[in-house]
């Protein structure tokens, strides 16, 4: 072994190696088994978790937006608060919740596309609602984040604070 570092906020070592016959070097990573953790989807139906399936999820969300350099980091914030949870199963429901409000914060355009699938929107009034429910959490204009809910005859609010 030539060098070895913890990743992953510590849950993972990464090994550099070195075969003694030949010489060539490669690399490992060890990290402690779990207990795998299972969805218990709205059906009733218990399947493992997929991490690529949770990020595909937010990439369809997040496309064309300016926050793909994001995602992998809304990720792994949200896996790890499922592998903080009670237990090794979840709720799809309970992933849902954690996408929204990591999303809501992130961007809100993305928020309400996966809002719209997850909640299963079947009216233009119900994107409305959300929209409005968005703008009464929402206290100030992060800056350089698109307002959904600006009035183009108002001039934007770029200090922040509370609408007029």
């Amino acid at each position: 072994m030539i060098d070895s570092r913890l990743v992953r906020a510590g849950g993972a070592v990464r090994r550099r190696r070195e075969c003694v016959a030949c010489g060539h070097r490669f690399t490992t990573y060890e990290r402690a088994e779990e207990e795998p953790l299972t969805v218990r989807k709205r059906s009733g139906v218990v399947e493992p978790f997929q991490r690529s399936k949770l990020k595909r999820s937010i990439q369809v969300a997040c496309a064309k937006r300016p926050v793909a350099d994001s995602i992998d980091e809304v990720v792994d914030e949200i896996e790890e608060a499922l592998a903080r949870a009670n237990g090794r199963e979840v709720t799809a429901a309970r992933i849902g919740e954690l996408v929204m409000e990591r999303l809501s914060a992130l961007d809100q355009v993305a928020y309400v596309r996966f809002a719209s699938v997850y909640r299963n929107f079947q009216e233009t009034t119900e994107f409305e609602q959300e929209v409005r429910e968005l703008k009464r959490r929402q206290r100030y204009e992060v800056p350089g984040q698109e307002d959904l809910f600006a009035d183009p005859s108002q001039p934007p609010n770029r200090l922040g604070g509370e609408e007029p």
